[in-house]
């Protein structure tokens, strides 16, 4: 009952004029960074990271959250209008949303995704309020050797997540892992891998990771591919479209049904708490789902709401699915919660099983932050913007990426307020960089790097305590659990590969 008098005060502190105004102000910039195609939620949040270290913790999670909620669902704005997905997230939703475009649909397609972002987002923040203490409460039943486990099995999930080459992700996955040891030993006071170097001792800072892996990268990707640019930003104009043909029609809501939007927005709510898993493949598991199950699977790939309505619930419930693992475990479900997780430990805060009792004041008003973005913010934007958001596509790109370059390098140096750091910040999007162009997963490296330290510690502790029997790994019930689970990932994605649901062409 505590709990929810806590998540009530958390809907209260929103009221505070200055929270309240972090919350719009970053669900507008969540929006911005979301449907500019290369720009992401990630990369939003990676830039406001420094900030934390001016900002009180609370509002910090806060224009997080609504950052995190805006990203997800404004992604369907270039996927629809130019094909082109603003977010990794919305690819599902371009097979649906740009041939209603070309229809001259193209606002009611948009009006469909808000719709089903509002949904089911509003449904993963009313699940994450109501499951999120069940899950805290099992979490305390989990031991050391347990902890091990469970983080192992994170990173198997991790990259066998990686379909098209598991055995890239297990590089970068190692990778991270190996620059995770470099300073000071998690259990005892000695310095290594250091290479004689004194800036070296306290270890790589998250923060030079987190903005050169998605921020300088995603630059360089971006100023590579400035000669493939498929829209001309000078002919990108917006449809002259009013505001109420923003507004889905409720016959079309009707034959979609309520039970679509519910379902769509559980599973993206449970692929969410997947470690590694992700909006991607919360929209994708759903849509295909929805193609499966619909009484006209032939209308899909020719401009179907349904589908929308499905990847769109999918993907912005997959938000709050995502802070479960992290909340509890320390372990984060995706890219934007690992950001949100480096807010939490730059701030002296690490999630786990008691977190969320002992700091609910300070996570409570994220969740209802998380409500509020999806019930009110998503569809008053779409609303008040809908027509002014067809123009973001005509920003000049060398004007935006090279004031993010800025923002990025500056951001790494005061964070620390150390030129080495930032010079790392550098190196780290170089390297980024090359990994990407040879398709390596980054968010492997970042996930390796984040959950490394907990994964040596818990694992030495275990053999500690069993005087360096490692048969304490498979005597542990909890831990016999988790590997066990591991087992039966590992044989249903690689050894008996899921069959890829058709994606209409």
């Amino acid at each position: 009952m505590d709990f929810f008098f806590g998540i009530l005060n958390g809907f209260a502190a929103l009221a505070d004029p200055e929270i309240l105004l972090y919350m719009v102000g970053g669900f507008l910039i969540g929006t911005f960074f979301g449907a500019v195609p290369g720009l992401t939620s990630v990369l939003a949040i990676a830039l406001l990271l420094p900030l934390t270290y001016s900002l009180d913790v609370t509002t910090a999670l806060v224009a997080c959250a609504s950052i995190f909620m805006a990203g997800m669902c404004s992604g369907s704005i270039t996927a629809t209008t130019i094909n082109i997905p603003g977010a990794p997230a919305s690819m599902m939703t371009a097979i649906e949303g740009y041939p209603m475009q070309q229809r001259g649909e193209g606002a009611k397609a948009l009006g469909h995704a808000a719709l089903a972002s509002m949904i089911g987002g509003s449904i993963g923040a009313l699940l994450l309020m109501l499951i999120a203490p069940l899950a805290a409460d099992a979490a305390l039943l989990i031991r050391t050797p347990g902890k091990f486990s469970l983080i192992a099995f994170a990173l198997v999930v991790i990259i066998i997540s990686q379909q098209k080459s598991i055995s890239k992700g297990l590089i970068t996955t190692m990778l991270g892992l190996m620059i995770a040891t470099i300073g000071i030993d998690v259990m005892q006071p000695m310095a290594r891998f250091t290479f004689g170097t004194g800036v070296l001792v306290q270890g790589i800072d998250m923060m030079p990771l987190i903005i050169g892996t998605f921020a300088v990268s995603e630059l360089l990707v971006q100023a590579n591919n400035r000669h493939n640019r498929t829209v001309d930003p000078n002919q990108v104009e917006a449809p002259p479209v009013r505001r109420r043909d923003f507004i889905p029609p409720l016959s079309e809501i009707r034959e979609i049904g309520m039970y679509r939007y519910l379902k769509s927005a559980v599973i993206g709510y449970l692929v969410g708490t997947l470690p590694g898993a992700g909006g991607s493949m919360a929209a994708f598991v759903s849509y295909a789902e929805a193609m499966r199950s619909s009484k006209h699977p032939e209308r899909y790939g020719k401009g179907n709401p349904e589908g929308i309505a499905a990847a769109e619930s999918s993907n912005n419930a997959m938000c709050s699915g995502a802070f479960v693992p992290m909340l509890t475990f320390g372990i984060p479900g995706d890219p934007t919660t690992a950001i949100v997780l480096g807010v939490l430990v730059i701030n002296g805060l690490q999630p786990g099983p008691q977190f969320m009792d002992s700091q609910l004041s300070l996570v409570a008003p994220m969740f209802a932050a998380l409500l509020i973005s999806a019930l009110v913010l998503v569809p008053l934007t779409l609303y008040l913007l809908g027509p002014y958001f067809l123009r973001i596509v005509s920003i000049r790109r060398d004007v935006l990426y090279s004031s993010i370059a800025v923002i990025a390098l500056v951001g790494s140096y005061v964070a620390t307020y150390s030129a080495f750091q930032m010079t790392l910040a550098l190196l780290f999007g170089i390297l980024a960089y090359f990994l990407r162009k040879q398709a390596y997963p980054t968010v492997c490296l970042l996930l390796g790097f984040v959950l490394g330290p907990s994964l040596e510690e818990y694992c030495r502790r275990a053999l500690s305590i069993s005087d360096g029997n490692p048969m304490i790994f498979l005597t542990s019930p909890d831990s016999l659990f988790f590997l066990a689970l591991t087992g039966v990932f590992f044989y249903f994605m690689v050894i008996r590969k899921p069959k890829a649901a058709p994606v209409p062409g």
